[in-house]
């Protein structure tokens, strides 16, 4: 077959699919086609804006490395990262809501002891988290592995000031008590831009959209025959919970950072300053027989 127009195309290619020998690359691949030639056909780009878009993708792909994912930044940017999420973590009565997980996440965060500071060398005023993680029918569940990190009150990540700072911070891993529960000290964060000087900020600009995030803290929950958790919490009130560049805010998963006078905390300890106080009680969902952990 020969001489194709706009009309025969899209056929001409699934055809040449047909030999595709694994069911779920071939019906990927065949939706691919479909799709992306039905765009091409609704927005008709001229032959510069195709070579721009080419250019775009290109560029993209430069951006990325081993501390920078600008692939990943597109797709939450236009809402993919979420859709996905959406797809494939529906969540039961009592288990709480996911989102993504962002670019900075660390494996190698460092255990701590529950109450731990992991503020490191971060200023800001101080926060207190408590927290508790039971299933989603509420039974407590001991010994979950709670992963936490967050920007600072700068609204940068460790991992973006380790020359500085010259070790991680704001982000450690607490094990869950006989009762569920957790709580450390840190710093409050503060909203954030995502990075934005590369071909993704090149677009929100072109779109009229600002980069930033609303101020959250990050968790990570995990526990034997439980779905993982990826979630935030963030800061009620803060000025782009309507407007999240990665469209990752949930109503439930905004809580009060609350004000707290010098005095005993929650968790016991004396403080002689004020600080912020974050309370969040997780739950999981239980995995189905034969699952493994997402």
């Amino acid at each position: 077959m020969r001489n194709f127009d706009e009309t025969t195309i899209t056929n001409a290619v699934i055809e040449r699919l047909a030999g595709t020998s694994d069911p779920r690359i071939k019906q990927v691949s065949e939706a691919l086609v479909r799709h992306l030639h039905a765009f091409v056909r609704e927005v008709r780009p001229s032959q510069k804006e195709w070579e721009y878009g080419i250019d775009f993708l290109t560029r993209t792909g430069h951006m990325c490395d081993d501390k920078r994912q600008e692939f990943i930044l597109l797709s939450d940017t236009l809402g993919v990262s979420m859709l996905v999420d959406a797809i494939n973590h529906p969540v039961p009565d009592g288990a709480t809501e996911t989102t993504v997980l962002g670019p900075f996440f660390v494996q190698a965060a460092p255990e701590k002891p529950n109450g731990e500071d992991i503020s490191g060398p971060m200023k800001g005023d101080p926060m207190l988290v408590t927290g508790s993680v039971a299933s989603a029918d509420g039974r407590p569940l001991a010994g979950a592995v709670v992963d936490v990190w967050h920007s600072d009150d700068d609204g940068y990540y460790d991992v973006q000031r380790l020359e500085q700072i010259g070790d991680l911070a704001m982000r450690a891993r607490f094990r869950t008590d006989a009762d569920g529960r957790f709580h450390f000290w840190s710093i409050k964060p503060a909203a954030y831009p995502i990075p934005n000087d590369g071909p993704v900020g090149e677009m929100l600009a072109a779109q009229g959209r600002h980069p930033w995030r609303p101020a959250h803290v990050h968790f990570m929950i995990s526990a034997p025959g439980f779905e993982r958790l990826v979630t935030h919490v963030f800061v009620a009130g803060d000025q782009y919970l309507d407007s999240d560049v990665v469209f990752g805010v949930k109503d439930s998963l905004i809580r009060a950072f609350a004000r707290c006078p010098p005095g005993r905390a929650p968790d016991g300890r004396m403080v002689t300053d004020g600080y912020f106080y974050l309370n969040y009680d997780f739950g999981l969902k239980q995995l189905a027989h034969g699952a493994d952990q997402a």
